[in-house]
């Protein structure tokens, strides 16, 4: 099992960080964690150095932050980020939220800010995790648009949108909503298992609404089990190994 997308760096994991990473290993394969915000970088590189072959990153500047980050702090992030390219697995969660962001001068910063990330991934030839929410239209046209090939659309959750994402060779990556979302449900039960990943997002979404951890992704393998009608032991195999392949991960 690989809970390909959590937060590890957030503040609830603050008092048993170091211990829900232990009980991780014991029965996950590995964990990619995100980085979404500047100030988390040192932390979230920490984990990484700390759990080698276990605990891996993905970094960018999360849309909701469009606000506050300012033009030079992006461009100090971005130098960060080059300097730190081997340390990081891929690039993300970045793309659009229209469903915190109104403004249409704040959601054309958030496009700009995407782009500067597709390229970004280009430049370093890393995979893009996408975060697309009330946007998934105007992200998948932007990164169509730009090119984008190695792309990993997080939580995605456009049913009507899914044959273009398994026709542009994307993959998708689902967590505990699929156990109340009746459109997750149907992208679960029509996504080739060949293109889809599994995660958390932890600390958010847990199904019994307090604290997520990495550990619920064997939750997420049982349901995905059960709606495509497919043994457990087959859906985590496959769901690994496109972990470990569209990370590049060296387990």
């Amino acid at each position: 099992m690989i809970d390909s997308h959590c937060h590890l760096e957030q503040r609830d994991f603050d008092k048993d960080r170091d211990e829900i990473i232990e009980k991780s290993k014991k029965e996950l394969k590995a964990v990619i964690t995100c980085c979404a915000h500047p100030k988390d970088f040192n932390l979230t590189m920490q984990m990484v150095e700390k759990n080698k072959g276990f605990i891996f990153a993905t970094v960018s500047i999360h849309p909701l932050y469009i606000k506050e980050i300012t033009e030079r702090e992006k461009d100090e992030f971005l130098d960060l980020i080059r300097k730190n390219k081997d340390r990081i697995t891929a690039l993300g969660e970045q793309g659009l939220d229209y469903f915190e962001i109104k403004e249409s001068k704040w959601r054309q910063k958030q496009k700009e800010l995407f782009i500067e990330f597709i390229n970004l991934s280009k430049e370093l030839n890393l995979p893009l995790v996408v975060h697309a929410r009330d946007a998934f239209e105007d992200a998948i046209k932007i990164l169509e648009q730009q090119d984008a090939k190695n792309v990993l659309m997080h939580m995605f959750g456009a049913y009507h949108l899914l044959k273009r994402v398994i026709e542009n060779n994307w993959f998708i990556s689902l967590n505990t909503i699929i156990l109340r979302s009746k459109k997750h449900k149907k992208i679960t039960r029509d996504v080739p298992l060949e293109k889809l990943l599994t995660e958390t997002d932890s600390p958010w979404l847990d199904p019994a609404g307090g604290r997520n951890t990495p550990l619920n992704v064997k939750i997420v393998i049982e349901k995905i089990s059960e709606i495509k009608k497919m043994p457990q032991n087959q859906v985590d195999e496959i769901t690994t190994q496109n972990a470990i392949r569209f990370f590049n991960l060296h387990l």
